[in-house]
């Protein structure tokens, strides 16, 4: 997930949104503000983070992280490392999921869990103001910074299985009300969703593949670096 909400559904894809900006027209767009950002503190944070390498954790899941590559909506390199991080509990609930998917015939395919605070202060320094809607605001922070938001699709014997729209899409066709894609996609994105939503993730409404752990508000904020968690 970039956004835990969106105004309104656009046809335009995040990379079209988002072409051409870079880190040069950072500070005309931001007057210096978004520099003195400071990671927030969320007091009803109680747990204890325990964040786990998902590939380590569970061997059978397979990933496609984008954003330790080019071929994302921003268009470089975000992850020095291509590693897919959550919370033990949802690591746990995910690999659930796993054994549902693998009964039918599906296997998880995992685009992005958590994303360090950093990161997602940098996506929205480098995204315009008139923009933003598109992004996490770093002042509240993302469940993704909290170890607590899984994204992800399936696949079929290696293949990844055709949903409604791509991943990071920002076209009506990303969200779960979207009734226009082929019948085969629509039945795949509501076939993942049970499976998650039976085992503690709640779904979001303008993107069919980010899910919450049902108890995203206990974790804290966080800037762990992905390359700092070796646990498994």
């Amino acid at each position: 997930m970039i956004a835990d909400r969106l105004q309104t559904a656009l046809p335009l894809t995040r990379r079209a949104v988002l072409r051409g900006i870079g880190a040069g027209v950072v500070a005309g767009m931001t007057g210096g503000c978004a520099a003195r950002l400071a990671m927030p503190v969320d007091p009803a944070a109680s747990a204890v983070p325990d964040l786990v390498d998902l590939a380590r954790f569970d061997p059978r899941l397979r990933f496609d992280i984008r954003y330790a590559r080019t071929d994302n909506f921003m268009g470089r390199v975000l992850y020095p490392v291509a590693r897919a991080v959550a919370q033990r509990p949802v690591a746990e609930a995910l690999s659930r999921v796993q054994t549902r998917a693998e009964a039918a015939g599906y296997g998880l395919l995992i685009f992005d869990a958590y994303r360090p605070w950093r990161v997602t202060k940098m996506m929205w320094e480098e995204t315009p103001p008139n923009k933003r809607e598109f992004v996490a605001d770093p002042r509240g922070g993302s469940r993704h910074n909290r170890g607590c938001s899984i994204d992800l699709s399936l696949h079929r014997d290696g293949v990844e299985v055709a949903m409604p729209s791509p991943y990071d899409d920002f076209t009506p066709a990303a969200y779960r009300s979207f009734a226009y894609a082929p019948a085969e996609a629509l039945a795949a994105s509501r076939m993942l969703e049970g499976w998650m939503v039976a085992e503690g993730f709640v779904p979001l409404a303008n993107e069919w593949w980010h899910y919450d752990w049902a108890e995203w508000r206990r974790y804290p904020i966080m800037d762990v670096p992905l390359e700092d968690v070796t646990a498994g």
